[in-house]
């Protein structure tokens, strides 16, 4: 809607005093005819960015100026930071492919204050009537409650206002520039007379230095390249022709990562609690030549934290980048002082408030930038030819679901609880430095095309982060790498203080009318959870109802069972877990989850666990309950071993699990009388043989998780496969059986020492099988005849041997989750994949 005062301007882009409506707080966003004439008014690089979202329609997004937009009912007094900013779109992260939900673990998100534990510094006390009672938990617990409802009302006293953040990220490969500018990357969103120029500018860098071993030992050449850097970006920032200036409040360097973040010289004096961190994750775990370095700062009353990463190379070395990424998100820190921490806590950001220290971690922050080469590549079932075929086409669109990191977010292994928009550019490495030419001399090894740089972002609220751009700059090209950049617009709390203060003395007023009374009770709806037959691969919830049926104040809290550290068993999940009821305040449910993996699984057939647990519920100043899980396990052919799966003709869901009835049951039960392969493994090939091995991009495309569920079941009960599934249903279900084993096809122990070459892999590959056990022998044998049989096909289906011998390595010897290979096990692991190709493409077996 424009104002009329003013001449067919749109109410969005006057100064806040001559606003109409705002949006955010208590407003409502401008309808789409008015959305749509603001779009027009937005340069052109903002208008062709999209997002595609849930829905299916396609929705462009723009983005404003400097100057500052208030997006509540009270106006600010500070100084601006957007002026002409749209009102936001909703946002929405990119699908991962072929619509699968992504599995997140818990621990990896912005993890709410309820989910995590209770930490106090002081030991519970027994009174003389036999009550236990600990006052800092009791302090602790009642400050939640206050934080909580003030997270609740936190509208009511914080200004939302829209700020403009530009990400970068460049791998320059120990270059420098030669007469070239930084313009193209750097300033190529700001618009005429630098009118869309960001709020915040956060750059980061790789390889400012040659990452060899005396740079990674000695640091010595570091601080100049930073200096250099920083000198650049700064000289084009503020250029004399740009209306901006831009100040430099924080740089970090490690070996040769830097990452610079500069803001708005009006917004300097609103940047506080500004402190860095580095993480080395290289050579031996701890040096820099692969790592992060991170910068973090209160803007406004906001919380922003960016990582520049340069995580694992190699294309197969997948894992190793996962565990990068895992161990600078948990290590790395920022001492930010018990102020700091507590006027964050007050303002409404309460992540970090269950920790009880002065320092924060990445994910404490309301929004994350994560930036760099993250070294993830093109799925390596993929020639290099053919990536690069596709890249030099351009057919993005064909490479975009093989991209490594897109999988690993899929599948939950890393990144989980991020979000990138859609990447519409082409692949940003490997290039012939100073030119815009895949590299592909001769005398130069060639690479996969992949897209290593990066920049994703998590928030802590979604819709407070929207990405406006997301694309790669041609130049500068004095690397083998593209730069990359991003422009974000993000919701910016300000907050009033004088209105907090007030909701908090209102608040604290109506905890005084129930603490001065009698003893807190609680009622709970039951004390017995019994979860029936748990299936593997199966997560089971049931609530429990806590409600106060006294006077007063009923705080509760999980806590261990003596001589022990954990709430409850690994396989079981308790949220929250903890609380406050106020009297007549609606009941409160705890969520107790079990769920059988693949590790609980093995420990189940091993007869090291079983599913019974206590959880113990304490009511501070009151009593304990006490409450009891149980459940049974519906055994699987899952998480089992090969030795013990060909000793039974019946179906395993049938085999006792306790030792002593399985021998009572099956005395026979001897290697003597074993079968050559698991009956299993038998079905599952014989249905894909049956389905079709014609069937094209067998091994790629996943299956139906329903109906994988149905084929384990059938497979553990020994049923028919009943419902018509898909074949690519049953060789997932195939390869996730190889993956369960709990000990795989292929020991890592086998692995050849020495390098494989023509002369010697004959005589390997004969090592090889004799030193396999029989069992072990015989499955191998099967495989690989059954992969034969597959490649009879291979016009069709699109596999070669060279593709099958990688997916037997992969499944029949899988990497452990997180763990970084060092350069021998990558080399042995190498000599194994000849060796199956060599026993692929002979009739050795």
């Amino acid at each position: 809607m424009s104002n009329p005062n003013i001449g067919g301007v749109p109410d969005w882009a006057l100064p806040p005093g001559q606003q109409q409506q705002h949006y955010g707080g208590g407003g409502q966003p401008p309808p789409p005819q008015q959305q749509q004439q603001q779009q027009q008014q937005y340069p052109p690089q903002f208008q062709h960015h999209t997002s595609t979202m849930s829905t299916g329609t396609t929705t462009s997004v723009a983005s404003s100026s400097s100057g500052m937009v208030v997006a509540s009912t009270t106006v600010s007094t500070t100084a601006p930071i957007t002026t002409n900013a749209p009102p936001p779109p909703t946002v929405t992260p990119t699908p991962p492919p072929n619509g699968r939900n992504v599995v997140v673990h818990p621990k990896s998100r912005l993890a709410r204050m309820e989910d995590k534990v209770l930490v106090t510094r002081t030991a519970d006390e027994e009174t003389e009537d036999g009550r236990i009672r600990n006052r800092e938990a009791m302090a602790k617990i009642r400050d939640a409650w206050v934080y909580k409802q003030v997270r609740a009302r936190i509208q009511e006293f914080t200004n939302y206002q829209q700020s403009l953040i530009f990400v970068g990220t460049w791998n320059v490969n120990a270059k420098g520039l030669k007469e070239e500018s930084l313009d193209d990357w750097l300033c190529k969103d700001w618009g005429a007379d630098s009118r869309f120029a960001p709020d915040i500018v956060c750059v980061g860098f790789q390889e400012i230095v040659d990452l060899n071993a005396v740079n990674v030992a000695v640091d010595n050449k570091t601080q100049q390249k930073s200096q250099y850097w920083a000198e650049q970006l700064r000289q084009t920032l503020n250029a004399p022709h740009r209306r901006q200036q831009y100040t430099l409040i924080m740089q970090r360097s490690m070996v040769g990562l830097l990452i610079c973040l500069f803001v708005k010289e009006p917004h300097r004096h609103r940047c506080k609690a500004v402190t860095s961190d580095s993480v080395g994750v290289g050579v031996m775990g701890m040096m820099g030549n692969k790592g992060g370095v991170s910068v973090r700062m209160q803007f406004y009353d906001s919380t922003i934290c960016f990582v520049c990463a340069h995580l694992a190379a190699h294309r197969e070395n997948v894992a190793g980048r996962n565990a990068d990424f895992f161990n600078v998100l948990q290590k790395a820190s920022f001492d930010i002082g018990e102020d700091a921490v507590r006027e964050n806590i007050r303002n409404g950001s309460m992540s970090q408030w269950a920790s009880g220290s002065s320092t924060v971690g990445v994910g404490d922050h309301d929004i994350v930038f994560w930036l760099g080469d993250l070294n993830y590549r093109i799925d390596e079932s993929v020639p290099t030819d053919k990536v690069l075929d596709l890249a030099v086409k351009a057919q993005i669109e064909q490479l975009r679901p093989l991209d490594q990191l897109n999988i690993e977010r899929r599948e939950g292994r890393s990144f989980q609880g991020f979000e990138e928009g859609q990447i519409n550019f082409v692949p940003t490495y490997k290039y012939q430095p100073g030119t815009d030419v895949f590299e592909q001399r001769p005398e130069k090894k060639l690479r996969a095309p992949a897209w290593c740089d990066r920049i994703l972002w998590m928030a802590q609220e979604p819709r407070h982060v929207q990405q406006m751009t997301y694309n790669r700059a041609e130049r500068p090209n004095c690397s083998d790498h593209k730069p990359v950049y991003s422009t974000m617009r993000a919701t910016i709390k300000d907050v009033v203080v004088e209105k907090r203060e007030a909701v908090y003395k209102e608040l604290l007023a109506l905890l005084d009318r129930f603490e001065n009374q009698s003893l807190p009770a609680v009622g709970i709806d039951r004390v017995d959870l019994d979860f029936g037959l748990v299936r593997y691969d199966q997560a089971i919830s049931l609530p429990i109802t806590i409600t106060n049926t006294g006077n007063v104040c009923a705080q509760f809290r999980f806590v261990p069972k003596l001589d022990e550290n954990s709430l409850c068993k690994s396989w079981m999940a308790v949220t929250p877990t903890y609380g406050m009821l106020i009297p007549g305040e609606a009941p409160a449910t705890v969520t107790v989850t079990v769920t059988i993996d693949n590790h609980t699984a093995q420990l189940m057939n091993a007869g090291r666990e079983v599913l019974d647990d206590i959880l113990i519920l304490r009511l501070e100043n009151g009593r304990d309950y006490f409450i009891n899980v149980k459940g049974t396990y519906a055994r699987s052919c899952f998480g089992m071993s090969l030795d013990e799966l060909v000793l039974y003709k019946d179906p395993i869901r049938t085999i006792p699990l306790d030792a002593i009835e399985r021998a009572a049951k099956y005395p026979n039960a001897n290697p003597g009388n074993a079968l050559c392969i698991p009956k299993e493994l038998w079905r599952m090939v014989d249905a894909i043989y049956e389905k079709g091995l014609q069937t094209p991009d067998l091994f790629s495309v996943p299956g139906n998780p329903e109906e994988v569920a149905q084929i384990r079941e059938a497979l553990d009960t020994g049923n028919a496969f009943s419902a018509p599934a898909s074949i690519h249903s049953y060789v997932e279900c195939f390869t996730s059986f190889l993956l369960s084993l709990s000990s795989p096809v292929i020991s890592s122990s086998l692995f050849p020492s020495m390098e494989i070459n023509s002369e010697n892999i004959q005589s390997m590959s004969r090592k090889f099988l004799e030193d396999l056990p029989p069992v072990h022998y015989n499955v191998l044998v099967y495989i690989m005849s059954f992969f034969r049989e597959v490649l009879l096909y291979k016009e069709r289906n699109n596999l070669t041997a060279a593709k099958l011998s990688r997916i037997c390595c992969k499944y029949c010897s899988p990497t452990l989750p997180n763990v970084i290979m060092d350069s021998s096990m990558v080399q042995r692991r190498a000599g194994m994949n000849l060796i199956i190709l060599h026993l692929l493409e002979t009739s050795s077996i």
